[in-house]
């Protein structure tokens, strides 16, 4: 009976937006917007502004999903996102529903809810990875050159050959700037910093737009490619370190799930107890908001190391 509800729930849904002309990537992209829009009290907007009020959950992770896809490029997924992220949340109270435990409801549906943000943190970790390792090598081989030379163009066209994306675009906008817009170097170097997400990266572009004034400061510019270096050993070591516990939680979380099963093999009883009595439903929200919770932050901690000026 309660699957033919929730089925004829569904169909209400469905047939209210196809009745009314709503496509679900509109409904989700204006409930979302919604969700982060500003406060209408000035005061409020200003305790926001001053950070003397905090944003609450929902908003701080869609406005850090927003920053993430803009650094990574990926804004234009933002709707399809919020699309996965509202039908995961159907899925979990929908799951809930059919086992008919109501304290499991707003659990699994804000639980489910977070998943996509949660994938958007874990490859923006990558990305940030794969980005540093290539500005390793990128400013290593065009530092290498332009101490030769001493000509940072000159630099540049000998190196983007050996570079790969996204550096190498970042850089071939910096040659195009030269050659075609403006002839003026260390404009084109501040353009080209604000391409690339990374503090090491912007403070090299400082660095050798100074040198353009003074030649002397050639020496300084090593130094910060090698801080590059310094962030992968950390992080490698970090990532030792963090992998064990990462891997114990998941271990734990699994036996956790696991345990219900096996209870309905071993205990008939035990099971119908956890499953079917207020005591038991309580139990297993309990343990699928610490599942979830745990998650976030297990996420959270094992994001990368960055150089901060």
């Amino acid at each position: 009976m309660t699957f033919i509800q929730l089925t004829a729930c569904i169909g209400f849904i469905v047939g209210c937006f196809i009745l009314f002309g709503i496509s679900p990537m509109e409904f989700t992209t204006g409930l979302f917007s919604f969700l982060t829009s500003n406060p209408v009290a000035i005061r409020d907007e200003i305790n926001e502004t001053t950070k003397r009020k905090k944003l609450s959950f929902l908003r701080r992770e869609i406005n850090e999903m927003q920053g993430i896809l803009e650094n990574t490029d990926r804004s234009r997924y933002f709707s399809v996102i919020c699309l996965f992220s509202l039908l995961l949340f159907a899925i979990g109270a929908g799951i809930a529903i059919l086992i008919k435990n109501v304290f499991l409801i707003p659990v699994l549906a804000v639980g489910f809810m977070f998943i996509p943000f949660w994938y958007i943190r874990l490859t923006s970790t990558h990305y940030k990875r794969s980005i540093t390792a290539e500005l390793e090598t990128a400013l290593s081989i065009i530092t290498t050159a332009y101490l030769r030379n001493e000509d940072i163009v000159t630099a540049v066209e000998e190196s983007i050959d050996y570079l790969n994306p996204p550096v190498r675009n970042a850089f071939a906008g910096f040659l195009t700037q030269i050659r075609l817009v403006n002839p003026d170097i260390d404009a084109a170097l501040r353009a080209m910093s604000n391409k690339i997400e990374n503090d090491v990266f912007h403070e090299w572009c400082d660095a050798v737009g100074a040198c353009q004034y003074d030649r002397s400061l050639k020496t300084t510019i090593t130094p910060i490619v090698t801080k590059l270096s310094d962030m992968r050993i950390v992080n490698s070591e970090l990532e030792y370190l963090v992998l064990e516990p990462r891997n114990e939680f998941i271990i734990m979380a699994l036996l956790v799930i696991g345990n219900i099963p096996v209870m309905y093999l071993l205990n008939r009883s035990w099971f119908n107890t956890l499953m079917y009595t207020a005591i038991g439903q309580i139990v297993l929200a309990v343990c699928a908001a610490a599942i979830f919770i745990s998650a976030s932050f297990v996420i959270k901690l094992t994001k990368p190391i960055e150089y901060r000026r």
